[in-house]
């Protein structure tokens, strides 16, 4: 799939790196950089891949998600805002599946930076009846980095969702992440681990006190991949697991071994805009050899 996202005719060359390609129903602009490739679609400002230079990629993608109009895309980095999980209805909240605007962007010899925007409309009102402007800039480069903010007044949860591309996840672990969480599998009950985290059959916690980096100890691909956290209260890991997997229609059923989630995210402790301050999410990601 991500070769495929770079063989897309061009329809637009924005600049000398970056280019406005489609992806069947949706735009996406690719990144075409000496130092990163990289695909972002217009729909939900939904970061596809990030991929520097000499390195396999990072972030998984599913081969058999759909790119339409308002469906929801399986891998990459989704934004879950203004609600994370399965609180309201779309699932994971409305930025993810409506088109964004591209309103700036850059390139010097390292590294490419886009500015992505959503705003409130007749369309937004019908989830969440709140005036906002929210954007998403990303630096792509040998690191990459993601910055959600929101302006405007309200409080309210979100994640950066991400799917790392991994080799196996029977050989997977990832530190950093502390020892309390809450378990989505078993009912929400509060849990304590000691270690790091494996993945035997589902898994899908929050947890309330992690570092402010975690460790993806991808050992079949012989590397780490350290992800940042800033601005966050909590860090989510997930794995359907076999299981859950066979009954997801937008991955293969074997797809799960090849990827972890590891998502920075704000869920007990809901961010808080005002009309002093926006509210803000990042998170940073770069990866080395084990």
């Amino acid at each position: 799939m991500h070769d495929s996202l770079f063989a897309l005719p061009v329809k637009e060359q924005l600049s000398a790196t970056i280019s406005l390609r489609q992806l069947d129903e949706l735009p996406v602009i690719v990144i075409d950089h000496p130092k990163v490739k990289a695909a972002i679609t217009l729909q939900g400002a939904h970061l596809l891949a990030w991929q520097p230079a000499g390195e396999q990629p990072v972030l998984w993608l599913s081969d058999i998600s759909e790119f339409k109009d308002g469906v929801a895309i399986r891998g990459g980095v989704p934004i879950c805002w203004p609600w994370f999980g399965k609180i309201a209805s779309p699932n994971h909240g409305f930025a993810r599946i409506l088109p964004w605007q591209l309103t700036a962007h850059h390139e010097d010899a390292e590294q490419a930076t886009l500015t992505l925007t959503l705003s409130d409309s007749a369309v937004t009102e019908q989830y969440w009846p709140k005036p906002f402007t929210l954007s998403v800039t990303f630096v792509l480069g040998k690191t990459c980095s993601i910055e959600l903010q929101a302006d405007g007044d309200f409080q309210n949860t979100s994640a950066l969702h991400t799917y790392f591309n991994i080799g196996d996840i029977a050989q997977v672990s990832v530190g950093g992440l502390g020892t309390s969480y809450v378990d989505k599998v078993n009912g929400g009950v509060s849990a304590r681990q000691d270690g790091d985290v494996t993945f035997l059959g589902e898994v899908d916690r929050i947890y309330t006190h992690p570092d402010s980096t975690s460790l993806i100890h991808d050992r079949l691909n012989k590397r780490i991949i350290e992800v940042q956290h800033q601005h966050f209260s909590d860090v989510v890991a997930w794995n359907p697991g076999a299981e859950l997997a066979r009954k997801m229609s937008d991955v293969a059923d074997d797809g799960y071994k090849t990827y972890v989630c590891v998502e920075t995210a704000r869920v007990n402790k809901p961010l808080h805009a005002s009309h002093v301050a926006p509210a803000k999410l990042a998170t940073r990601f770069s990866v080395r050899k084990a």
